[in-house]
């Protein structure tokens, strides 16, 4: 869809693989939602890139992982933020939308506030104040105007600080699974139709790639040894792809590396099993129907932080939907090789434990559906309300 100089202007911004998905199918939900044409600048990573964003700069540097990694990047992501909030001063938008990333985007809706920037302001995917920080529901109702939640018990904790916030569902039950495809990606990647595979997600931060792979490569190794037949897929993404098919090759176990999102959808639909990095992956194999464990590890200082300030008894979105230990979390001190080989295996060998997972996997995406419009299309028409209200 064409557009002109006088349509209105939509600025975007993402910084992680996850917010940058969330990106691109907001940016193609809000073309197919405004029949007059629509304008969008901002920041956005590859899927954005591909839906047609021309990125301010490469977001890639500023995925950090927790308090006390984003210390030694402060001079960076301070220098970014005010070329963020310059370059929305440039072009006048009529909405601003700041996709997760709390700790970068909050400084451009703080100096935004401060300016009087009369841009109306909105935040896509509400901070886990239900997990911990609970202040930042204040905190966001001071400077945006509008909160869009991927989850249903969200928009209560934020409204109760005058914050109006929509739940939207989440993109996660949009997506197709491949299911068809599981054949033909095992033959390319010559693995016999019986033979075992575990995908392997160390994550998509270079700092969670650099922490994990030595756990997640100990834990290949000790699998092959016990299990010789099974196969081992790790997707990927542009901005570690280097390191971790270096990794990959290092290994003395039959790896192999696959990018993009559509070879990472084709590599959950023929998986047997998961290992991964915690985070919104957990959704996209439940989604997929992937028995999974789910590990994390840290800087020793965040770790410490999260637990003092943690609200919640799980990470894993599975297990906090549902309020049952159903993916096995593995985190700091526990996220040890041999744990993991062995959960991991249980889950090769045990057809009951596997069969456990995915009747809890359709329960807790059944949670994360909002009616009949997809949940991109509802955030759209949220995003487009606002620039139609005084």
């Amino acid at each position: 869809m064409s557009s002109s100089d006088s349509s209105p202007l939509i600025y975007l911004v993402a910084l992680e693989p996850s917010g940058d998905a969330l990106g691109s199918r907001l940016m193609t939900a809000l073309r197919a939602s405004a029949p007059s044409g629509i304008r969008i600048a901002g920041v956005g990573g590859e899927s954005m890139g591909e839906a047609g964003l021309k990125t301010l700069f490469d977001p890639s540097d500023l995925a950090i992982l927790g308090i006390f990694e984003v210390l030694p990047k402060a001079s960076l992501v301070l220098r970014r933020v005010r070329e963020v909030v310059a370059d929305i001063e440039r072009l006048k938008p009529d909405v601003l939308v700041t996709i997760d990333s709390w700790g970068f985007t909050g400084r451009v809706h703080k100096a935004l506030t401060k300016r009087d920037n009369p841009v109306k302001r909105v935040r896509y995917v509400a901070p886990q104040v239900w997990a911990w920080r609970p202040g930042r529901a204040k905190q966001l109702a001071a400077w945006i105007d509008h909160l869009i939640t991927l989850f249903p018990f969200e928009p209560p904790l934020f409204e109760a600080h005058g914050l109006p916030a929509t739940w939207v569902g989440h993109p996660v039950v949009e997506d197709e699974t491949v299911v068809n495809h599981a054949q033909a990606f095992r033959r390319t990647h010559d693995i016999g139709d019986d033979a075992p595979i575990v995908v392997v997600l160390p994550g998509s931060r270079k700092a969670e790639v650099k922490a994990l792979m030595p756990i997640f490569g100990e834990t290949i190794k000790q699998l092959w040894a016990t299990f010789p037949a099974t196969h081992f897929i790790v997707p990927t993404i542009g901005a570690v792809e280097a390191p971790v098919t270096a990794w990959a090759q290092s290994l003395s176990a039959p790896v192999h590396v696959v990018a993009g999102n559509d070879m990472r959808d084709r590599a959950f639909a023929a998986a047997s099993v998961g290992l991964a990095a915690s985070g919104t992956v957990t959704l996209e194999l439940a989604r997929a129907g992937v028995p999974h464990v789910i590990a994390y590890k840290v800087n020793p200082l965040s770790a410490f932080a999260f637990k003092r300030l943690a609200k919640t008894k799980f990470v894993n979105l599975i297990n906090v939907l549902l309020g049952q230990d159903i993916v096995p979390e593995y985190l700091q001190g526990d996220c040890k090789p041999d744990v993991l080989a062995l959960k991991v295996g249980t889950l090769l060998t045990d057809v009951s434990a596997r069969q456990t997972q995915k009747s809890a996997f359709t329960a807790a995406l059944d949670h994360l559906r909002r009616g009949e419009t997809s949940p991109s299309a509802n955030a759209a028409k949220v995003v487009l309300g606002l620039i139609e209200s005084p």
